[in-house]
């Protein structure tokens, strides 16, 4: 499964959808900004700890073409199924022989010892963690400036400003990007979820263990979107990176992922048989 990571430069994108209006906050008191952030910092630890409850379809996109996969729960790890490459579903042989695979995945999963699963499922957490804490360095790498209010998706949201925060020290090699990145941050008023996260590169950053400099034209985007019992869930992610390894090599790349078709996991019965799919 393609996780949400940071400085692997490949995640998801999508079409924001159409913005119906930007007015600015006028004729009434603006909210607290740091009171804003709390509660969306409140609302995405909830959203982390629920993500592993869900299915979902994911399709990835880069310049070799795009794939789709059907992300399915399997003992407590996630598996991606692939469904369509292009667009264009597997015919039924495939498809067949990736179901096979499944199940066959299923099996071995079940027939661990509680070791090889308990390891199985402590790297996926870790993945995870490391995945958040990167998310959640956002809001203490930037200061927060209220700059509107717009309509989007039907939300409305609260518009910041993000700008690079004095005395930031990043506290792992993921998040010295950020000092030399801006964005916006969307947040809906009601729930307080990001509907909307951009940053973007505005002068070159170097990275410590890597001869490596990110320039600007590097740039971010996650959108997210409600799905069951109050949950939000990421919708698309895009990556773009430009970059200069051992500071003369220029190397670019992009990727652009949809996450779509999200639905609680019901585990299959333990009954010896294969695993069914959903």
């Amino acid at each position: 499964m393609t996780n949400i990571q940071w400085l692997r430069w490949s995640g998801a994108n999508g079409t924001l959808l159409a913005i119906l209006f930007s007015p600015h906050l006028v004729g009434a008191e603006r909210p607290d900004v740091q009171t804003i952030i709390k509660k969306s910092v409140a609302a995405n630890q909830q959203n982390f700890i629920l993500a592993p409850q869900y299915d979902h379809k994911e399709r990835d996109h880069t310049s070799d073409g795009d794939k789709t996969y059907q992300i399915t729960m399997i003992e407590g790890t996630p598996y991606q199924r692939l469904i369509a490459v292009n667009g264009k579903p597997l015919s039924a042989a495939d498809s067949e022989q990736e179901k096979k695979k499944e199940e066959k995945v299923a099996e071995e999963r079940r027939a661990e010892s509680a070791q090889q699963r308990q390891e199985r499922i402590a790297k996926y957490e870790k993945d995870r963690k490391r995945d958040h804490e990167m998310m959640d360095q956002l809001t203490r790498a930037f200061d927060f400036k209220m700059i509107g209010q717009r309509r989007v998706r039907g939300f409305t949201v609260y518009v910041l400003q993000a700008t690079p925060r004095p005395g930031y020290q990043p506290p792992n090699m993921a998040a010295q990007v950020l000092p030399g990145m801006e964005g916006e941050l969307w947040i809906d008023q009601k729930t307080y979820q990001w509907v909307r996260v951009t940053a973007r590169v505005i002068h070159p950053v170097s990275i410590e263990g890597f001869l490596a400099e990110v320039e600007p034209g590097t740039q971010f985007e996650l959108e997210n979107m409600p799905v069951e019992r109050g949950g939000w869930q990421p919708s698309h992610f895009s990556m773009k990176s430009e970059a200069k390894v051992l500071h003369l090599v220029h190397r670019a790349s992009w990727e652009d992922d949809t996450y779509f078709d999200y639905h609680r996991h019901v585990p299959a019965a333990r009954s010896g048989a294969s695993s069914s799919t959903k």
